[in-house]
């Protein structure tokens, strides 16, 4: 389990309001014809991207536009550069309406990738994140989900299983100065039972299967989001906490990677 600090946060900043219609934010840096390149050379004559810019047309284009209303939640995602959470050739999709991989896989292990901006901020919209809440972010790959939450929350315990992740969230949020988030290495399956009991449990990707174990960890009226299924439309779903029993609901349309290990387990027929 990796320690936790603190250092100053990246201040964010002020840009153009969006265009009619889905917002690319880069787009406005692009040339109107793109010369034929191969990808990794186009991606070096890029003109240089204004993050600042392109992080608030992602606001204004995805966020907000998808009924996203919580205001501390939009200066979160405002002020946190998503860019310093993906790998150096990917920094320039940052704010694209993308889940993006911060993994390349492979000799069986999936690709890692962030949620697109909108199906995170919804699903942190749908679990009411409040000040004294304690959040256990499950799959936090690179660290953007957990320095989010722990912009609105108390505290944050941010769980990757694979070791390299964990080393970079740990690091990421050391640098955006994410203080009250704690990286803990472990099966996501499993939750971290050593911080339970959770007001709020965030999974970072699709599930095939209802996470009884994660919702054990929850307290007293908390609640799990979670994007239940992985065939689109998957569903954003809500559980709450009351009393001995937990209930579940959807609550909007959504498409995410599967988190490893949350895989219906196979069917065999005789």
């Amino acid at each position: 389990m990796a320690g936790n600090s603190s250092a100053q946060g990246a201040p964010g900043g002020r840009g153009v309001g969006p265009r009619k219609g889905q917002c690319l934010a880069f787009s406005s840096a692009l040339p109107l014809e793109m010369p034929r390149l191969a990808p990794m050379v186009l991606l070096r004559t890029l003109p240089m991207i204004d993050f600042a810019v392109a992080r608030r047309l992602m606001v204004d284009g995805q966020v907000r536009t998808s009924d996203v209303t919580d205001l501390r939640l939009i200066e979160a995602m405002l002020e946190l550069p998503r860019e310093l959470f993906l790998p150096g050739d990917k920094t320039a999709l940052a704010y694209l309406d993308l889940d993006l991989p911060v993994t390349e896989g492979g000799e069986g292990a999936p690709v890692r990738r962030l949620l697109k901006p909108m199906v995170l901020a919804k699903l942190i919209q749908a679990a009411e994140v409040g000040e004294p809440d304690h959040v256990l972010d499950v799959g936090c790959a690179s660290g953007y989900s957990s320095a989010v939450l722990a912009r609105l929350a108390r505290t944050v315990a941010a769980l990757e299983q694979d070791p390299s992740l964990a080393r970079l969230a740990s690091a990421n949020l050391l640098a955006v100065g994410a203080g009250n988030a704690t990286v803990a290495a472990g099966p996501l399956t499993e939750g971290w039972p050593a911080a339970a009991p959770y007001d709020v449990i965030f999974l970072n990707g699709a599930v095939e299967v209802v996470p009884r174990a994660l919702l054990r960890q929850l307290k007293e009226g908390g609640r799990l989001v979670c994007v239940l299924g992985r065939e689109p439309p998957g569903k954003a779903t809500l559980y709450r906490a009351v009393g001995q029993q937990v209930s579940g609901r959807p609550v909007f349309d959504a498409s995410a990677s599967l988190l490893p290990g949350f895989a219906e387990p196979p069917v065999f027929v005789f």
